[in-house]
């Protein structure tokens, strides 16, 4: 990646031509669906395929993205907000090929959506854009106003979920809120820890169904969900988070990273 002085040591110069970075939020109903560990890898796996990308951790106050890639910030979000750091400073690489720009733990003044919290966070995010190809927006997890407000900073919005029941209706809550409140009427959908293959793609049509039935009609135009894939449940997973490796990195070959790879693909297309 091209640097300069005057951008700082780790951020991106300018894109030319104006060109700014497409915004996906990578958001879910339910914690716990593997959300910021497929917005790290899906992030690696666009960086192999030649964009400058940007992960930023905006799940303020219980971020852990960097427990996933086993960094240590000495400069996060919260000093950028408090003005003691610049964002220059905070923008790090990461394992990957990518850029991170984590969030401290513990933010509890974030975790309200007030005019200041606002204010800061499409600051940064319009600060931000010009410098890269793609900027992957790693939410919290629910449809509290600071998820909410983070998403609809986003070009697009991709949901992720898991088979189990819990999981499918906190997503299917996500889905009909992004659809009645901030007008979207396309969504991607990534399925995370499937058993059999071709369960995402079943669980994806049960979901549209859902939707069709009972968030469509009441909307001027109907809701369409989009596969983006899924990824397999895979003992590798386990293995690399625990090591607080990227899967791509430790075990390219594993199914669930051929899957991740397969996603963001298409996410690319």
């Amino acid at each position: 990646m091209n640097t300069s002085a005057a951008n700082g040591p780790n951020l991106p110069t300018a894109s030319g031509g104006g060109k700014v970075a497409r915004i996906t939020a990578v958001t879910s109903g339910k914690g716990g669906v593997g959300k910021t560990f497929l917005s790290a890898n899906l992030a690696a796996a666009l960086a192999r395929q030649g964009q400058r990308v940007l992960v930023l951790d905006a799940d303020l106050g219980l971020a852990n993205l960097d427990v996933v890639l086993n960094l240590f910030p000495k400069i996060t979000l919260h000093d950028v907000f408090t003005g003691r750091h610049t964002l220059e400073e905070a923008i790090v690489p990461a394992p990957g090929g990518f850029h991170v720009l984590l969030a401290g733990s513990g933010m509890v003044e974030y975790s309200r959506l007030t005019p200041e919290v606002r204010e800061l966070l499409v600051g940064v995010v319009n600060r931000v854009k010009p410098r890269f190809d793609r900027i992957i927006l790693d939410t919290g997890a629910g449809i509290s106003d600071v998820v909410l407000y983070t998403v609809s900073l986003a070009d697009e919005a991709l949901v992720v979920t898991t088979p189990e029941p819990t999981a499918l209706t906190d997503a299917y809550a996500t889905i009909k809120v992004l659809a009645t409140t901030q007008g979207r009427r396309d969504l991607r959908l990534l399925v995370n820890q499937v058993t059999r293959p071709g369960d995402g793609r079943i669980i994806r049509g049960q979901l549209q169904q859902v939707v069709d039935r009972y968030v469509s009609p009441g909307l001027d135009s109907p809701v369409k969900l989009e596969f983006l894939g899924e990824v397999a449940t895979d003992k590798t997973v386990r293995e690399a988070v625990s090591r607080r490796q990227l899967l791509l990195d430790a075990f390219p070959g594993a199914p669930a990273a051929q899957g991740v790879v397969a996603a963001a693909t298409r996410l690319n297309s």
